[in-house]
């Protein structure tokens, strides 16, 4: 956090990052928390769009953002492949369920665990204690972080590969299982990802991150350490690698810049490809438009979506996902500049300053 100078400044209740900035056991238990909230309103969210649904009304006409994901997946469909929203309640209720185990886990790291992850029942938890001008530190979680996701696209292309997904193309769910190894596809794709019209490719797309990504994680978990400042193998901690500029400030507005990068990535590709985002769960390919900023607007008839103010699924997630990715780019800017220095309280006792001379 940036205090200008001053070690003693304190924080009202309010400011809820000072609590956990140098605490890892409250970092923990907030990020704990905060999964249990987004599983909450999953759950919820799902009940709610399953007691509303009108199977007379197309389901990316209507308020379905999480039925139209698990659709897409391959889920909610009888043995017939007609989507019914069968399993979708259960999936609906384990979240729930999930919930209340994500909240009592954000409260044990909030109220009984060790706060800074000094000590602790399982062995060696002292290197999972976050150093903000510490790379090795850093490091060191961020591979644990990257092995994670890369299982995460793993599961997902054995989902693919067992169970099956949605294939517009055929109107049907189907099993995909393009193999682990072919990346050589995803060359001809740098510059048109947004037009990759077949499940082969998504799912060879996803393959080759849980490759990148494992291997990333294994390569910093390896080139970490707890030594302060110790690079054996990667050379010294000097300047020009960053020294003086780690910082929580720094760290918060990388992840800033990294959300704006995917939230912006998203809305394009969901605005107008239709593999991925299927149109009878999504809505119809949108178009895109400027006026003071830019927006997407549907392109086919939507006299009778009731929700979203008249709008598809597709129009409702495209702009929100943008906007989000826009106010993520401001808060990226804000924390860097703050990360290096700067004093926006100078700027204005500045403009006060000219204020007054004049």
């Amino acid at each position: 956090m940036q205090t200008y100078g001053n070690p003693d400044v304190t924080y009202g209740w309010w400011v809820g990052n000072s609590v956990v900035t140098n605490r890892a056991g409250r970092f923990i238990g907030s990020h704990v928390g905060h999964t249990g909230i987004i599983c909450f309103a999953t759950g919820a969210s799902c009940l709610w769009e399953l007691a509303r649904f009108d199977p007379s009304v197309p389901m990316g006409h209507q308020s379905s953002i999480y039925l139209s994901h698990l659709a897409q997946l391959g889920i909610g469909f009888d043995e017939a492949g007609v989507w019914t929203g069968a399993g979708v309640a259960t999936i609906a209720i384990f979240h729930l369920i999930f919930s209340a185990v994500y909240g009592g886990a954000g409260l044990l790291h909030s109220l009984l665990f060790d706060p800074d992850l000094g000590s602790g029942p399982i062995g060696r938890v002292d290197r999972f204690k976050l150093e903000w001008d510490n790379p090795d530190n850093l490091v060191f979680i961020l591979g644990h972080h990257l092995i994670f996701l890369g299982v995460a696209n793993i599961w997902f292309v054995e989902w693919a590969r067992f169970h099956g997904i949605y294939d517009p193309a055929l109107g049907a769910v189907r099993t995909v299982f393009p193999g682990y190894g072919d990346f050589g596809v995803l060359l001809g794709h740098q510059f048109d990802a947004w037009g990759i019209d077949n499940l082969e490719e998504v799912m060879m797309g996803h393959a080759f991150l849980a490759f990148l990504q494992i291997t990333g994680g294994a390569f910093h978990i390896t080139t970490g350490s707890t030594t302060p400042f110790e690079r054996k193998r990667l050379g010294p901690y000097d300047k020009f690698k960053g020294d003086g500029l780690l910082s929580a400030e720094a760290v918060l507005s990388w992840s800033l810049a990294g959300l704006f990068l995917m939230g912006v990535n998203a809305a394009f590709w969901a605005a107008s490809n239709t593999t991925v985002y299927s149109p009878e769960f999504f809505g119809e390919p949108l178009a895109f438009k400027f006026g003071i900023s830019p927006y997407w607007v549907d392109t086919g008839d939507i006299s009778d979506c009731k929700y979203f103010f008249g709008h598809t699924t597709r129009a409702a997630l495209v702009n929100v996902q943008y906007y989000f990715a826009f106010f993520c780019l401001q808060g990226h800017l804000w924390h860097a500049l703050r990360a290096q220095g700067v004093d926006f309280r100078r700027i204005l006792q500045n403009i006060g300053s000219v204020a007054t001379s004049d």
